[in-house]
């Protein structure tokens, strides 16, 4: 039986989502689909309405942090590495949008998003070994970052 979040752990868990936020948006701040140059690149028939982005990472990081969270509280063999995964995987997250967008270098972006994909995969891994809804809580993150290459991949391919 899993035993219910008192208020203080629910807080917890709210400051985990948020700052899984924060961390995750603050690369918007340097770039984005606003500038004159990605307005000019050919888009590819499956990229989805700008507006998608945001409200689709906004989703994946409130379930980020809240897996994250679920890790963080455990003391389950694994935890160490499950943390520093989920680290290293968000470095390579918050990486993409200055490759893709400030360096407007579209085959750059691809490889931090391959390499991120690989991260995201061994994170959900390393999460299953601590707490298994942790790692399903990282799936829809792990289906979208691979959605993401594939769309990276088309922009390259096309521009």
């Amino acid at each position: 039986m899993v035993a219910t979040p008192d208020a203080g752990e629910t807080a917890r868990a709210l400051g985990f989502v948020l700052l899984v936020n924060a961390v995750g948006a603050a690369p918007a701040l340097q770039g984005g689909p606003d500038s004159a140059w990605f307005r000019a690149l050919e888009k590819p028939a499956l990229y989805p309405p700008p507006v998608v982005f945001g409200v689709v990472w906004t989703a994946l990081f409130a379930l980020m942090g809240v897996a994250l969270w679920l890790v963080w509280r455990s003391d389950a063999d694994g935890r160490r590495v499950a943390l520093a995964l989920f680290g290293l995987q968000m470095v390579f997250n918050v990486a993409w949008t200055p490759a893709f967008f400030a360096l407007e270098a579209l085959l750059v972006g691809l490889g931090v998003v391959v390499a991120l994909w690989v991260l995201v995969a061994a994170t959900v891994v390393a999460f299953d070994r601590v707490d298994r809804r942790a790692a399903a809580l990282l799936v829809p993150y792990l289906l979208w970052v691979t959605f993401a290459a594939v769309l990276n991949y088309r922009f390259w391919r096309l521009n």
